[in-house]
């Protein structure tokens, strides 16, 4: 193997990245290279209203909505820290969801946004630990947001509603006994205030100040807030921008789909942000349903799809609908959050031979990417070059450099885009950020394309996310609440392969002497199911079954010695074990 520099790079980025504004200015002000207000598409369109808004509607909407929040809420632009300006997002996807961002931003307040998926305990738990003083909201959700702003007293009246579309002509209403503000309600307003003061931000402040609170799966018990500066999302942006420009022509601007959720780091960033500054159409729906998204492709002639595997699973399990679609607008399909694998890339290569079909990595506490493929670069395996601005190193178990190609070790990643750390956990940040690098807990190594380029390669997750639709799963946090049960003595959660999901998560359990109350082990292993289905969103739950072992093997040191017991499920013939 042929030794290497102790440090990864990617390559130098071609501009400076600006330090002293905020999210909102850079992506809807000409002044940062973004691309010519008159060569964008419409920025934001509904897939199934087919309401759009120009970049001036747009703006209009931002700076509106920005008088009328500064009313309510008393927030103004250059008082106070964006600590005391904290507005949730949880929704569905929609149309106005990045307008809710920019205009909260305009304010120099902070964004941060709850899953669709997420149970009143967790979008309370959310709500009271980031602060929040408002929450926007959808017809659907109303009742769970209702419920978790009074467990956070959130006022009443500070609770708004995003407008979501339920077919092409009707949009999902609350009920009529429910008077709750919409966003149009607080545009309208906003129409009749004055505008709101310019912000005034000293140089740095955008790296200094946090522009999202994203909640992250950890290694361990609940789920963590990132803090993601301005400044971490716009170098990002920069870097996608130009890894891009490579193979995208000048000035060319694409439709995009937007299907997977905004309030995770890969809708916010990749999709949204850069692709707006890109001057990109985002073509939004609700949520995930195939027969609407391929509706969506042939009608609004969308070229770029950001998926995840389970997506692209969905293309291959469902080929006989897909033929019957003229999808030949679809020339780049972008893949994430989970490794694709070989023949599943084979197969949808396949069956869209006019798209290039690209990997990437990247994390919420990188917001967001380190590395994507390009369209002349495609290495089986791999998630492709470094980003501008990323660099890399990879330690083995002793703490030492790995030095040479095609050797594992543990990913760290340093670049303008590594967040600030977690908000209110130093522990958990002194563990996973040092010196401006993070410790990303995956297991990684480079290899040489035939290109000449250095590819990195995910090996393993050391830090045993189980990933389920695009949404994470810590094992660490199921764990401990099936250790809150009395009839469990020791458990460990591990992921299974689901032909649907891709992976889902299963329980193993060592029972506690004398504390099942008399019931079978399937009676029990139901029990138990139960208990984590009636307290954790619908994505927790141990779709993979429950499994009771005498003993969990754990290393010297007493950590679950995972890899054993994913070999072991991998290579014993499946077990009949009850399912929810």
């Amino acid at each position: 193997m042929a030794p290497v520099n102790k440090t990864f790079h990617g390559p130098k980025l071609g501009t400076a990245i600006p330090d002293s504004i905020s999210i909102a200015e850079f992506v809807l002000e000409e002044g940062y290279n973004r691309q010519p207000y008159a060569t964008s598409r419409n920025p934001l369109t509904c897939g199934l209203s087919d309401r759009s808004y120009s970049v001036s509607s747009m703006r209009e909407r931002v700076n509106l909505l920005a008088r009328a929040l500064a009313k309510e809420l008393g927030w103004h632009p250059n008082e106070d820290t964006e600590f005391h300006k904290v507005a949730s997002i949880y929704s569905v996807n929609a149309i106005d969801v990045p307008i809710v961002a920019y205009a909260v931003h305009l304010l120099s307040g902070l964004v941060t946004p709850s899953s669709a998926a997420c149970s009143e305990s967790e979008v309370t738990h959310q709500l009271i630990s980031s602060g929040a003083k408002c929450i926007f909201t959808c017809a659907s959700l109303l009742p769970v947001a209702l419920a978790a702003a009074g467990n956070a007293q959130i006022k009443r009246e500070h609770v708004y509603l995003l407008e979501i579309p339920t077919s092409s002509t009707s949009p999902q209403q609350p009920p009529s006994a429910v008077q709750i503000q919409t966003i149009d309600d607080l545009i309208r307003e906003g129409a009749t205030l004055r505008a709101v003061e310019r912000l005034k931000w000293s140089p740095g402040q955008a790296s200094r100040q946090v522009a999202y609170l994203c909640f992250s799966s950890g290694t361990s018990g609940p789920p963590k807030a990132v803090k993601i500066s301005h400044f971490n999302v716009i170098a990002n942006v920069l870097a996608i921008t130009q890894h891009e420009s490579s193979f995208r022509l000048p000035g060319q601007v694409k439709t995009c789909l937007g299907v997977l959720p905004q309030s995770h780091i890969y809708g916010i960033v990749l999709i949204t942000h850069a692709s707006i500054f890109r001057g990109d159409e985002v073509v939004i729906l609700p949520r995930y349903d195939f027969s609407q998204m391929l509706s969506a492709i042939v009608k609004h002639q969308i070229n770029t799809l950001f998926l995840v595997p389970p997506i692209i699973l969905a293309f291959l399990a469902n080929e006989g609908l897909v033929r019957t679609h003229d999808l030949r607008s679809m020339n780049d399909i972008v893949t994430g959050a989970a490794p694709l694998g070989a023949d599943v890339y084979k197969r949808i290569a396949g069956l869209f031979p006019h798209a290039s079909v690209r990997e990437g990595y990247g994390l919420t506490e990188t917001a967001t990417s380190v590395a994507t493929t390009k369209p002349d670069d495609i290495w089986l395996g791999s998630v492709g070059p470094l980003l501008p601005t990323v660099e890399c190193r990879l330690l083995d178990p002793e703490g030492d450099v790995i030095q040479t190609y095609g050797k594992s070790g543990e990913l760290w990643v340093k670049s303008p885009s590594v967040t600030l750390g977690y908000y209110n956990n130093d522990r958990a940040t002194s563990e996973s950020f040092k010196n401006g690098w993070h410790r990303t807990g995956d297991e990684a190594m480079f290899r040489v394309a035939p290109s000449g380029h250095e590819h990195l390669f995910i090996v393993d997750r050391i830090k045993e996310l189980i990933k389920v639709k695009g949404n994470q799963v810590a094992p660490a946090e199921l764990e401990a609440h099936l250790l809150q049960h009395p009839a469990v003595a020791d458990a460990a959660v591990i992921p299974v392969h689901d032909p649907a999901a891709g992976e889902v998560p299963k329980a193993i359990v060592v029972k506690a002497a004398g504390n099942n109350s008399g019931q079978t082990d399937a009676e029990l292993a139901m029990t138990l199911m139960k208990h984590i289905s009636d307290h954790k969103s619908k994505y927790k739950w141990l779709r993979g079954g429950l499994e009771f072992v005498p003993e969990i093997p754990k290393s010297a040191s007493g950590k679950i010695m995972r890899r054993l017991l994913r070999n072991k499920e991998r290579e014993r013939s499946s077990v009949s074990l009850p399912k929810i």
